[in-house]
């Protein structure tokens, strides 16, 4: 009897679902609403409550045989999660029918991985705490946190600006195999202010004290396992150093997680009896504050099979925010890009998966990452900020099994901005080993490291980063001065058919070496850079390290600081050709490290240092440079922009068009695209512009004079 109540109950609740969805241009309509139940038939009357309620839903009308196309409408509110949902193949559409989740029409729904933290209380004027009892009883021990609407500064020291140590030694305790040893101590011997401040730490708060390195294009995250005050230094534990890129005593460096830290509005701890503390800064009140945590670090999950893949799910107009990282109890060792670092959002063997006009905010990592055979998907006029790590990832990080490869992703018209907060070494956007994808007409601002990275192979070994298209994005003000060997757009490896054009990149100023506007790194092949406009980086317009046949032609460099062109490597073959380009600057040199040294064909460029006509070329004059073959139909010339120091690079001597073949472009095409509240959101921060102008100004040692507007 019971089991035929059940199925009376499943066949009653598919009439219901058909009945709904004989009032929708889709077979079957489900509603979500804040005030809804999962126990609910899903009607707009009587609403679900949770996405993986709707999921269950329509995870049971696959197993009762209807594959039509599905769409979860949802309501305007907050929605709380507390785990990620995982999405599969029976949960989603086929090659010809859809699942959809969708806001109602002009409402704004948005996901939270966390929970609302109520109940502060004024400790004094400047410090603020809450009893958090799950902290204990659960052991709900978050290392974000978000308020009002903005990320929090775990508190820690310094404030402004980072430590350096005195010196940096090691002590490896497991060899191992490979070239970094297994095991490691590392010794950090510091300066006498920072001795100074840290013997007077309290010993507990040293004992959950977590360190973050800053080293060349990495960074190191540990805690504390000893600190001596007759050595004068702390001890951190875990992989050796890699040989290549050594802690030392150029290693900037933070330390965070200390109570002793909280003495700066806005900066949070969280003591392990469950009191959390915050100090507030200027106009916040107990009243106006709202303040979330992360429960957990993803929001969905989207996994498929080798053998069949969950196809046609997409999601439009929703909001997700609110998610957590982490460290692991070792820590994190150095990897670049935070390469193994995973996502919000991921997917593993997925087709047709879109966002579409989604918002991703307040992470602990990556925002979404298309991973393990994933193809025709795309996030489009999506808002991805406030971010751990980087925004969308693409591909393995190991080379795929077989025909694995993921392929055909679409990353158009989306604003890209603030990541890199828990790991500084992520890029905005970054394709490992995916073939034949798109980023176009993005918004990246506002990161420690690289803009857009493609490719994942050291060398011109096996790759399968191929005919990739990155194009028409707007990217700037990166590095800030903390990590180095970074590019607006970075490349590696064999990469014919890639495409890197019509981008307007500006703001790249790294630590030491390397703030390079379009950087050709390691094995570097079969690449067009074209039609870019370059200014305003630290180290050079274009920088290749080492690579094979890439074409650098009809672009514009305009006013890099130390130099404007440089290589590093001399091959046997061609490294690249350079063409019918327009460099024109009023500060450093024309060449930095080894330009003249490469092997390269250089030919119809022009070149104006508005300081003077007798133009070098490392250490020879141009006409030394011409007479060895190289630049023979190059001349001298004044491009006479129209109006370079408010980016309007239009050139007005038409002679110099004809002489070195430059075809005009129009750059105002790099960005973001669509209506004027989605270009005006786009717009970067002036405070922010000014704050890093003033990071450069201050490395250089003096006013650095861009020529350049923002």
């Amino acid at each position: 009897m019971k089991n035929m109540l059940k199925i009376k109950k499943a066949g009653l609740l598919l009439l219901i679902l058909i009945g709904v969805a004989a009032k929708s241009a889709y077979s079957v309509t489900l509603y979500m609403a804040v005030n809804g139940k999962d126990s609910n038939s899903g009607t707009k009357e009587a609403p679900l409550a949770t996405l993986a309620g709707a999921r269950d839903k329509i995870r049971a009308l696959r197993n009762a045989g209807n594959t039509e196309s599905v769409q979860v409408i949802i309501a305007d509110g907050k929605y709380f999660m507390k785990e990620p949902v995982t999405f599969t193949p029976q949960d989603a559409g086929t090659s010809t029918t859809s699942v959809t989740y969708i806001a109602e029409k002009n409402a704004k729904p948005v996901f939270y991985a966390g929970a609302e933290i109520k109940g502060l209380e004024a400790v004094n004027s400047h410090l603020w705490r809450v009893l958090i009892p799950e902290v204990q009883r659960y052991g709900w021990n978050f290392e974000q946190l978000y308020v009002n609407d903005h990320r929090a500064v775990r508190a820690m020291f310094p404030n402004h600006g980072f430590f350096h140590p005195k010196s940096v030694t090691e002590t490896v305790v497991i060899k191992g195999k490979e070239s970094t040893p297994e095991l490691a101590i590392q010794k950090i011997t510091l300066l006498p202010e920072q001795a100074a401040l840290f013997n007077s730490l309290p010993e507990a708060d040293l004992e959950n004290a977590v360190v973050t390195f800053y080293h060349k294009w990495d960074n190191t995250r540990k805690r504390i396992v000893h600190y001596s005050a007759k050595d004068t230094a702390f001890y951190v534990t875990g992989q050796g150093m890699k040989f290549w890129n050594k802690l030392d005593a150029k290693t900037l460096f933070t330390v965070e997680n200390l109570k002793a830290g909280l003495d700066a509005p806005g900066e949070w701890y969280l003591e392990p009896s469950g009191y959390l503390y915050y100090g507030p800064k200027e106009g916040e009140t107990i009243a106006n504050t709202t303040c979330y945590a992360p429960v957990s670090d993803k929001f969905m999950i989207i996994s498929g099979t080798k053998d069949k893949k969950v196809e046609n799910l997409h999601f439009e107009n929703l909001g997700f925010s609110v998610a957590g990282y982490k460290m692991p109890a070792m820590g994190n060792d150095p990897m670049q890009g935070a390469a193994f670092v995973e996502a919000t959002i991921m997917a593993d063997y997925a087709t047709k998966i879109e966002f579409l006009n989604c918002e991703i905010s307040h992470t602990g990592s990556n925002a979404i990452w298309f991973r393990k055979d994933c193809s025709y998907s795309s996030v489009k006029h999506c808002y991805l900020h406030d971010l751990g790590a980087g925004a969308v990832k693409i591909g393995e990080v190991k080379l795929p099994a077989g025909n694995e490869n993921t392929s055909h992703i679409i990353v158009d018209n989306n604003i890209v901005r603030n990541g890199g907060y828990v790991f500084p070494c992520a890029v905005g956007l970054l394709i490992f080993t995916g073939s034949d994808c798109e980023l176009t007409h993005n918004e990246i601002a506002d990161f420690k490291y690289s803009g857009i990275s493609a490719g994942w192979v050291w060398g011109y070994g096996n790759s399968t980063a191929k005919r990739n298209k990155i194009d028409f994005n707007h990217i700037h003000h990166l590095g800030w001065g903390v990590l180095s060997d970074m590019g607006g757009v970075y490349t590696l490896a064999p990469s014919e058919g890639t495409t890197v054009s019509n981008n307007v990149i500006h703001h790249v100023y790294s630590a030491t070496y390397g703030g390079w506007g379009l950087y050709t790194d390691e094995g570097s092949t079969g690449i067009v850079m074209e039609n870019n406009v370059v200014y305003a980086c630290k180290s050079s317009a274009f920088h290749q390290h080492y690579g094979k046949d890439n074409i650098i032609r009809n672009n514009i460099f305009y006013n890099q600081i130390l130099a404007q062109l440089e290589a590093s490597k001399a091959e046997i073959h061609t490294g690249f050709q350079f063409t019918n380009n327009i460099i024109c600057y009023s500060q450093g040199n024309l060449t930095g490290i080894r330009w003249d040294k490469c092997n390269f064909i250089t030919d119809y460029n022009a070149y104006w240092d508005t300081r003077t006509k007798d133009i070098m070329v490392a250490t020879q004059t141009f006409k030394q440079w011409q007479e060895a073959g190289k630049d023979v139909h190059s001349i001298i010339a004044d491009p006479k922009f129209v109006d370079a120091a408010h980016l309007n690079f239009k050139i007005g001597n038409k002679s110099l068009l004809n002489k070195i073949k430059f075809k005009p472009f129009d750059y105002s095409h790099a960005g973001v695209y669509g209506d004027e509240a989605w270009k005006e959101l786009a717009k970067f921060d002036v405070n922010l512009a000014k704050q890093f102008d003033a990071i450069v100004e201050q490395a250089e040692g003096k006013q650095i004079d861009y020529n350049a507007g923002l």
